[in-house]
Protein backbone atom coordinates (compact mmCIF):
# COMPACT_ATOMS: atom_id res chain seq x y z
CA UNK A 1 0.00 0.00 0.00
CA UNK A 2 3.06 2.42 0.79
CA UNK A 3 4.45 1.53 -2.38
CA UNK A 4 1.57 2.10 -4.23
CA UNK A 5 1.02 5.70 -2.22
CA UNK A 6 4.40 6.73 -3.38
CA UNK A 7 3.54 5.98 -7.30
CA UNK A 8 0.57 7.49 -7.47
CA UNK A 9 2.14 10.62 -5.47
CA UNK A 10 5.44 10.46 -7.86
CA UNK A 11 3.21 10.79 -10.59
CA UNK A 12 0.63 13.53 -9.42
CA UNK A 13 3.47 15.73 -8.51
CA UNK A 14 5.53 15.63 -11.92
CA UNK A 15 2.09 16.33 -13.78
CA UNK A 16 1.19 18.96 -11.54
CA UNK A 17 4.21 20.63 -11.79
CA UNK A 18 4.45 20.52 -15.30
CA UNK A 19 1.36 22.28 -15.35
CA UNK A 20 2.03 24.89 -13.33
CA UNK A 21 4.99 26.00 -15.06
CA UNK A 22 4.00 25.00 -18.56
CA UNK A 23 0.67 25.96 -18.66
CA UNK A 24 -0.32 29.93 -19.20
CA UNK A 25 -2.92 30.96 -16.08
CA UNK A 26 -6.17 30.48 -18.48
CA UNK A 27 -5.45 27.06 -19.61
CA UNK A 28 -4.23 26.41 -15.92
CA UNK A 29 -7.57 27.11 -14.55
CA UNK A 30 -9.69 25.34 -17.00
CA UNK A 31 -7.20 21.95 -15.79
CA UNK A 32 -8.00 22.75 -12.58
CA UNK A 33 -11.40 23.40 -12.68
CA UNK A 34 -11.70 19.65 -13.95
CA UNK A 35 -10.02 18.58 -11.33
CA UNK A 36 -12.71 20.30 -8.71
CA UNK A 37 -15.31 19.57 -10.88
CA UNK A 38 -14.33 15.95 -10.36
CA UNK A 39 -14.31 16.44 -6.41
CA UNK A 40 -17.72 17.75 -6.71
CA UNK A 41 -18.36 14.55 -8.08
CA UNK A 42 -17.21 13.38 -4.93
CA UNK A 43 -18.70 15.90 -2.63
CA UNK A 44 -21.77 14.44 -3.65
CA UNK A 45 -21.38 11.59 -1.38
CA UNK A 46 -20.57 13.54 1.37
CA UNK A 47 -23.49 15.91 1.00
CA UNK A 48 -26.02 12.61 0.45
CA UNK A 49 -27.32 13.42 -2.70
CA UNK A 50 -28.39 10.60 -4.23
CA UNK A 51 -30.98 11.45 -6.99
CA UNK A 52 -28.83 11.95 -10.86
CA UNK A 53 -30.90 15.32 -10.99
CA UNK A 54 -29.40 16.62 -7.11
CA UNK A 55 -26.06 15.32 -8.49
CA UNK A 56 -25.78 17.06 -11.99
CA UNK A 57 -27.30 20.29 -10.20
CA UNK A 58 -24.61 20.31 -7.79
CA UNK A 59 -21.90 20.06 -10.18
CA UNK A 60 -23.19 22.48 -12.61
CA UNK A 61 -23.91 24.87 -9.81
CA UNK A 62 -19.76 24.17 -9.04
CA UNK A 63 -19.04 25.06 -12.73
CA UNK A 64 -21.49 28.13 -12.80
CA UNK A 65 -19.94 29.32 -9.61
CA UNK A 66 -16.22 28.99 -11.53
CA UNK A 67 -17.60 30.93 -14.34
CA UNK A 68 -19.10 33.55 -12.25
CA UNK A 69 -15.85 34.04 -9.98
CA UNK A 70 -13.41 33.89 -12.85
CA UNK A 71 -13.96 37.43 -13.98
CA UNK A 72 -13.33 38.96 -10.25
CA UNK A 73 -9.90 37.31 -10.48
CA UNK A 74 -8.45 39.86 -12.56
CA UNK A 75 -8.61 42.27 -9.79
CA UNK A 76 -6.82 40.50 -6.87
CA UNK A 77 -6.48 43.94 -5.14
CA UNK A 78 -10.10 44.74 -5.75
CA UNK A 79 -13.16 42.35 -5.43
CA UNK A 80 -11.30 39.27 -5.20
CA UNK A 81 -10.25 40.36 -1.83
CA UNK A 82 -13.12 40.28 -0.63
CA UNK A 83 -14.21 36.48 -1.86
CA UNK A 84 -11.09 35.37 -0.06
CA UNK A 85 -11.80 37.76 3.03
CA UNK A 86 -15.08 35.63 2.96
CA UNK A 87 -13.39 32.36 2.75
CA UNK A 88 -11.29 33.19 5.41
CA UNK A 89 -13.90 33.91 7.65
CA UNK A 90 -15.29 30.45 6.76
CA UNK A 91 -13.14 28.81 7.55
CA UNK A 92 -12.41 30.67 10.75
CA UNK A 93 -15.85 29.38 11.47
CA UNK A 94 -15.31 26.08 10.46
CA UNK A 95 -12.31 25.90 13.20
CA UNK A 96 -14.72 27.56 16.21
CA UNK A 97 -17.31 24.26 14.53
CA UNK A 98 -13.99 21.34 14.75
CA UNK A 99 -13.51 22.64 18.49
CA UNK A 100 -17.20 22.53 19.82
CA UNK A 101 -17.57 19.42 18.17
CA UNK A 102 -19.45 16.68 19.91
CA UNK A 103 -20.89 14.10 17.99
CA UNK A 104 -24.01 13.27 20.69
CA UNK A 105 -25.15 17.14 21.04
CA UNK A 106 -23.63 18.40 17.30
CA UNK A 107 -25.77 19.39 14.55
CA UNK A 108 -25.19 18.18 11.75
CA UNK A 109 -26.26 19.50 8.47
CA UNK A 110 -28.55 18.90 6.03
CA UNK A 111 -28.07 17.59 1.94
CA UNK A 112 -29.16 21.29 1.40
CA UNK A 113 -26.65 22.83 3.47
CA UNK A 114 -23.71 20.74 2.66
CA UNK A 115 -24.12 21.14 -0.89
CA UNK A 116 -23.57 25.22 -0.22
CA UNK A 117 -20.69 24.34 2.09
CA UNK A 118 -19.26 21.94 -1.15
CA UNK A 119 -19.42 25.54 -2.70
CA UNK A 120 -17.89 27.80 0.17
CA UNK A 121 -14.84 25.01 0.06
CA UNK A 122 -14.58 24.27 -3.60
CA UNK A 123 -14.89 26.89 -5.63
CA UNK A 124 -12.41 29.36 -3.47
CA UNK A 125 -9.40 26.92 -3.49
CA UNK A 126 -9.81 26.86 -7.03
CA UNK A 127 -10.31 30.75 -7.25
CA UNK A 128 -7.50 31.12 -4.81
CA UNK A 129 -4.90 28.60 -7.03
CA UNK A 130 -5.56 30.76 -10.05
CA UNK A 131 -4.93 33.38 -8.38
CA UNK A 132 -1.71 32.56 -7.19
CA UNK A 133 -0.55 31.48 -10.81
CA UNK A 134 -0.70 34.60 -11.87
CA UNK A 135 0.15 36.46 -9.04
CA UNK A 136 3.07 38.50 -10.76
CA UNK A 137 6.57 36.89 -12.01
CA UNK A 138 6.82 34.65 -8.95
CA UNK A 139 3.58 33.16 -9.52
CA UNK A 140 4.07 29.65 -10.54
CA UNK A 141 6.63 29.72 -7.70
CA UNK A 142 4.44 30.42 -5.33
CA UNK A 143 1.70 28.63 -6.17
CA UNK A 144 4.12 25.22 -5.84
CA UNK A 145 5.06 26.61 -2.41
CA UNK A 146 1.86 26.95 -1.46
CA UNK A 147 0.59 22.90 -2.60
CA UNK A 148 3.92 22.27 -1.28
CA UNK A 149 3.07 23.50 2.96
CA UNK A 150 -0.06 21.05 2.28
CA UNK A 151 2.59 18.01 1.73
CA UNK A 152 4.97 19.08 3.69
CA UNK A 153 2.70 19.44 6.50
CA UNK A 154 1.08 15.88 5.57
CA UNK A 155 4.45 14.25 5.57
CA UNK A 156 5.09 15.86 8.92
CA UNK A 157 2.38 14.58 10.47
CA UNK A 158 2.74 11.30 9.36
CA UNK A 159 5.89 10.17 10.65
CA UNK A 160 5.86 12.06 13.87
CA UNK A 161 2.06 10.57 14.29
CA UNK A 162 3.75 7.29 13.37
CA UNK A 163 6.61 7.85 15.82
CA UNK A 164 5.72 9.74 18.84
CA UNK A 165 1.91 9.54 18.70
CA UNK A 166 0.11 8.89 21.84
CA UNK A 167 -2.54 11.99 22.67
CA UNK A 168 -5.61 11.61 20.25
CA UNK A 169 -6.14 14.91 18.51
CA UNK A 170 -10.23 14.91 17.78
CA UNK A 171 -11.05 11.10 18.49
CA UNK A 172 -14.76 12.05 17.73
CA UNK A 173 -13.64 13.20 14.10
CA UNK A 174 -10.55 11.16 13.48
CA UNK A 175 -8.72 8.33 15.71
CA UNK A 176 -5.79 8.42 13.89
CA UNK A 177 -4.42 11.94 14.38
CA UNK A 178 -2.66 12.99 17.18
CA UNK A 179 -1.09 16.01 18.96
CA UNK A 180 2.45 14.83 18.08
CA UNK A 181 1.54 14.62 14.04
CA UNK A 182 0.80 17.95 14.40
CA UNK A 183 3.70 19.51 15.81
CA UNK A 184 5.53 17.34 13.57
CA UNK A 185 3.46 19.52 10.48
CA UNK A 186 4.24 22.59 12.25
CA UNK A 187 8.15 21.66 12.96
CA UNK A 188 8.08 20.65 8.81
CA UNK A 189 6.33 23.82 7.92
CA UNK A 190 8.57 26.31 9.69
CA UNK A 191 11.92 24.53 8.36
CA UNK A 192 10.61 24.60 4.63
CA UNK A 193 9.09 28.23 5.09
CA UNK A 194 12.68 28.71 6.87
CA UNK A 195 14.32 27.78 3.09
CA UNK A 196 11.49 29.20 0.97
CA UNK A 197 12.09 32.83 2.61
CA UNK A 198 15.79 32.83 2.25
CA UNK A 199 15.65 31.03 -1.29
CA UNK A 200 13.24 33.95 -2.19
CA UNK A 201 14.01 36.70 0.12
CA UNK A 202 11.64 39.45 -1.65
CA UNK A 203 8.11 37.54 -0.79
CA UNK A 204 8.77 38.33 3.22
CA UNK A 205 11.11 38.11 6.15
CA UNK A 206 11.96 34.87 7.41
CA UNK A 207 10.35 34.98 10.63
CA UNK A 208 7.07 37.18 8.59
CA UNK A 209 6.77 33.55 6.62
CA UNK A 210 7.49 31.15 9.33
CA UNK A 211 4.97 32.77 11.45
CA UNK A 212 2.42 33.47 8.68
CA UNK A 213 2.91 29.45 7.25
CA UNK A 214 2.74 27.72 11.11
CA UNK A 215 -0.82 29.99 11.04
CA UNK A 216 -1.52 27.80 7.59
CA UNK A 217 -0.27 24.48 8.71
CA UNK A 218 -3.12 25.20 11.65
CA UNK A 219 -5.68 25.58 8.62
CA UNK A 220 -4.33 22.90 6.83
CA UNK A 221 -4.90 20.45 9.96
CA UNK A 222 -8.37 21.93 10.12
CA UNK A 223 -9.45 21.47 6.51
CA UNK A 224 -8.23 17.80 6.69
CA UNK A 225 -10.30 17.47 10.07
CA UNK A 226 -13.71 19.09 8.21
CA UNK A 227 -13.56 16.32 5.11
CA UNK A 228 -12.74 14.18 8.25
CA UNK A 229 -15.88 15.03 10.05
CA UNK A 230 -18.45 14.63 6.73
CA UNK A 231 -16.76 11.55 5.92
CA UNK A 232 -17.82 9.78 9.14
CA UNK A 233 -21.52 11.75 8.69
CA UNK A 234 -21.73 10.01 5.39
CA UNK A 235 -20.30 6.89 6.51
CA UNK A 236 -17.70 6.34 4.18
CA UNK A 237 -14.14 6.22 4.47
CA UNK A 238 -12.87 7.61 1.78
CA UNK A 239 -14.34 10.81 -1.20
CA UNK A 240 -13.50 8.58 -3.75
CA UNK A 241 -11.36 5.53 -5.62
CA UNK A 242 -9.94 7.55 -8.37
CA UNK A 243 -6.38 7.53 -6.57
CA UNK A 244 -4.67 4.48 -6.14
CA UNK A 245 -3.59 3.92 -2.81
CA UNK A 246 -4.76 7.91 -1.87
CA UNK A 247 -8.98 7.62 -2.20
CA UNK A 248 -10.29 10.12 -4.24
CA UNK A 249 -9.56 13.80 -5.03
CA UNK A 250 -11.42 15.14 -2.28
CA UNK A 251 -8.70 13.49 -0.03
CA UNK A 252 -6.17 14.83 -1.61
CA UNK A 253 -7.21 17.96 -1.86
CA UNK A 254 -8.96 18.60 2.18
CA UNK A 255 -5.90 20.16 3.08
CA UNK A 256 -5.45 22.50 0.09
CA UNK A 257 -9.06 23.80 0.06
CA UNK A 258 -8.53 25.47 3.22
CA UNK A 259 -4.70 26.87 3.21
CA UNK A 260 -4.92 28.16 -0.60
CA UNK A 261 -7.66 30.89 -0.01
CA UNK A 262 -5.98 31.76 3.16
CA UNK A 263 -2.38 32.01 1.98
CA UNK A 264 -3.69 34.10 -0.98
CA UNK A 265 -5.25 36.61 1.71
CA UNK A 266 -2.36 36.42 3.79
CA UNK A 267 0.08 37.36 0.62
CA UNK A 268 -2.24 40.32 0.09
CA UNK A 269 -2.18 41.77 3.25
CA UNK A 270 1.57 41.33 3.43
CA UNK A 271 2.43 42.19 -0.29
CA UNK A 272 4.74 39.70 -0.96
CA UNK A 273 5.97 38.90 -4.52
CA UNK A 274 4.48 42.22 -6.12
Amino acid sequence: MLGQRIITALILFLLVLAAIFFLPTHLLALLFGAVILIGAGEWVALAGLQMFWEKLAFIAATAAAMALVYPLLQHPEGSAFWLFLAAVIWWFMVTLWILRYRPERSFVPGKLVKSVIGLFVLVPAWAALVTLHGYGSEGPLLMLFTMSLTWVADTGAYFSGRRWGRVKLAPAISPGKTREGVYGALAGTAVWAALFSLFRPEIAGVVELVLFCLLVCVVSVVGDLFESLLKRQAGIKDSGKLLPGHGGVLDRIDSLTAVAPVFVFGLMLIGGGK
